[in-house]
């Protein structure tokens, strides 16, 4: 697992920049991918200073013009990908509102950033690990992917249908060397948490980097290797 090409998308903050850092320190070339320039060159520098190696790419996930210009330039930065981490997410529209309420086009722009822009990535990307007989795909999802929110409709829907993805890319790579897993990792003190939940208690929330760190050992450690693996990555035994 040491020295892999990494692509990590949703990179500028929370779980993706703190994952993004620790597989750097452990001698990985990450790849960030998000939508704003700024914020993802801060965490590359810091990655930088480390003593890591880290590449910036100000795309859209959702935007299906940008997915050949990520795995492109990706593979031009760090080489072919070894590890494909789809973290980038969107909540949709805030306060969060009945499905019902939902309006249609948001709706849509939720599963094209959280559903089908990792599916167009992983098609574009899984190719390759497949004919290299390696490679892991990573689907970061939610509990809301397993329980019926009331407001969390879209997103809840998106995630939902993503593990589900997770499940049958695996049923149809593993046999020829390419892992995915969908890991859940719980309620963190993030930026997006609070967009949807701005009552809640930061500190009964998990910190990124703490779960990046649990997310990190599952990687290195082959927890779930059986193809399609649902994780919770901060639970006792892992089990979802």
């Amino acid at each position: 697992m040491q020295e892999q090409a990494v692509l990590v998308t949703g990179g500028s903050r929370g779980l993706g920049a703190a994952l993004a850092r620790k597989l750097a320190a452990r001698g990985d070339r990450v790849v960030l991918v998000g939508r704003h320039l700024a914020p993802l060159q801060k965490v590359a520098r810091g990655i930088h200073d480390a003593g890591g190696e880290a590449h910036v790419l100000a795309e859209d996930v959702g935007d299906k013009e940008a997915v050949h210009r990520i795995a492109g330039a990706a593979a031009a930065l760090v080489g072919p990908i070894d590890l494909l981490v789809h973290n980038a997410s969107t909540l949709g529209a805030t306060p969060l509102r009945l499905l019902l309420d939902t309006e249609c086009e948001d709706l849509e722009r939720v599963l094209q950033v959280n559903l089908v822009g990792p599916f167009r990535l992983s098609k574009v990307i899984a190719g390759s690990m497949a004919l290299r007989g390696r490679g892991t795909i990573v689907h970061i999802s939610s509990d809301a992917a397993v329980v019926a929110y009331p407001r969390w409709g879209a997103y809840g829907v998106s995630k939902a249908a993503l593990d589900h993805l997770g499940r049958i890319l695996a049923a149809e790579l593993g046999e020829v060397g390419v892992r995915v897993l969908s890991i859940d990792p719980g309620e963190m003190n993030t930026e997006m948490h609070a967009l949807a939940m701005p009552d809640a208690d930061p500190t009964t929330l998990a910190e990124p980097d703490d779960v990046a760190a649990r997310i990190e050992q599952i990687l290195a450690s082959g927890d779930g290797t059986l193809g399609g693996a649902r994780i919770e990555a901060m639970s006792t035994d892992g089990a979802a």
